[in-house]
C-alpha cells in the first residue's frame, strides 16, 4: 500500500506533522505529498537550521518506518555510503579453506564474493531492507563531492545498486527518500530531474512563533516572543551566518535553564554564542543590542 494513503488530502498531512510538533507551511506540505503519492525522492534545499533534517525524522515516526541516515562529507565515497566486502573475514575464510585443502579458485571466488561477505551501508540498507522500507535521509548533499551525485543517479531512479560481483539489487519497495542541501555547492541538474523539489526558508515572526510554542510550550509567551522578535532582526543583520531555527529554539532553552524571564541586554551579552557561531557575528550584534531590542520589543509584544 503506498505511503501516501495514510494520508488522503494535503490537509490531513500538515495537520500529522503539527501533531508531531513539526509547523509546516502548505507549500512544504504539499510536496511531502506528493513526493508519497508518486514514489519520487524529495530535495529540500535551505539554510542550515530551517528544519530540513527533520522532515525525514518526522516521517519516519509518523509513518512506522525505520530512519536511515546517511551524513554527506567531502570525500564519501561508495565503500562508506553503499557497500563495502568484509576483506579481514574473507581472508579468514581462505585460510580456512587452504588449511582443509578444499580452496579451488572458482569456487572461492563465488563463495568469497556472496551476501555473507557483504557489509551494508545505509544505501543498500535501504534498497534491500525489505518491507516496509525505510525512510532514507541524504543529509547535506552539497558536502559531498560531484562524484558522488553520479552513483546516487541509479539509486534515485530505478531505485537500485550494482554491484559488480553480485549484479544488481533492486527494491523491493522502494524507500521514502529526502535529500537536503545547504547549497554551499549547485547539486547537478541530473540529480534534480529525478527528484521533487521544495527551498525552505527562514519561517516569519507568525510561524516561527507557532514552532517555538510547539517545541518549547515550558517558556512564557511574553520571553517566547521577544526571542522570536530578536532572532527576526538578527536575520535582517549582514552576518557571517544568520542564525536558524534550531539557534532559536537552543536560545531559548539557555534562556529558560538560566530563569530569565525575558531578554534584556545583559541576557544578550551572556549567552549570545547559544545563538550565533562566529566572534564576527557575536561582536556587530553586541554592538546592534539595544537597537535590536528595541525593534524585537515593539514586533513581540502582544
Amino acid at each position: 500500500m503506498p505511503a501516501s494513503l495514510n494520508f488522503t488530502t494535503i490537509d490531513d498531512l500538515q495537520a500529522a506533522l503539527a501533531r508531531r510538533a513539526y509547523v509546516s507551511e502548505r507549500g512544504l506540505a504539499t510536496a511531502i505529498f506528493l513526493a508519497l503519492k508518486l514514489g519520487r525522492p524529495l530535495l529540500l534545499e535551505g539554510e542550515a537550521g530551517v528544519g530540513k533534517t527533520e522532515v525525514a525524522k518526522v516521517l519516519a515516526a509518523l509513518l512506522d518506518r525505520p530512519l536511515l541516515r546517511l551524513q554527506c562529507y567531502e570525500g564519501l565515497d561508495l565503500q562508506s555510503a553503499a557497500y563495502e566486502w568484509n576483506y579481514s573475514r574473507q581472508i579468514l575464510q581462505i585460510r580456512l579453506m587452504e588449511a582443509s585443502g578444499h580452496l579451488h579458485l572458482d569456487a572461492a571466488q563465488q563463495q568469497l564474493f556472496g551476501p555473507d561477505f557483504l557489509l551494508k551501508r545505509p544505501l543498500l540498507q535501504a534498497i534491500d531492507s525489505g518491507s516496509p522500507a525505510p525512510v532514507l535521509l541524504i543529509d547535506e548533499l552539497d558536502r559531498a563531492d560531484e562524484e558522488f551525485e553520479a552513483f546516487l543517479l541509479e539509486l534515485l531512479s530505478d531505485f537500485q545498486i550494482t554491484i559488480p560481483e553480485l549484479g544488481t539489487i533492486k527494491a523491493a519497495e522502494p524507500p521514502i527518500v529526502i535529500i537536503t542541501s545547504n547549497r554551499t555547492r549547485e547539486v547537478h541538474d541530473a540529480l534534480r530531474r529525478r527528484c521533487l523539489y521544495h527551498w525552505i526558508d527562514f519561517p516569519s515572526f507568525d510561524k516561527e512563533l507557532a514552532i517555538v510554542a510547539a517545541r518549547a510550550p515550558q517558556a512564557g509567551d511574553a520571553l517566547a516572543r521577544q526571542i522570536v522578535a530578536f532572532v527576526q532582526a538578527v536575520r535582517r543583520e549582514e552576518l557571517y551566518k544568520l542564525p536558524g531555527v534550531a539557534e532559536t529554539l537552543d536560545w531559548l532553552a539557555a534562556l529558560v535553564a538560566l530563569g530569565r524571564p525575558s531578554l534584556d541586554r545583559a541576557a544578550v551579552s551572556d549567552t549570545l554564542g547559544v545563538l550565533l557561531k562566529y566572534r564576527e557575528d557575536i561582536e556587530r550584534i553586541e554592538q546592534r543590542a539595544g537597537d535590536l531590542l528595541k525593534a524585537a520589543g515593539e514586533h513581540g509584544r502582544a
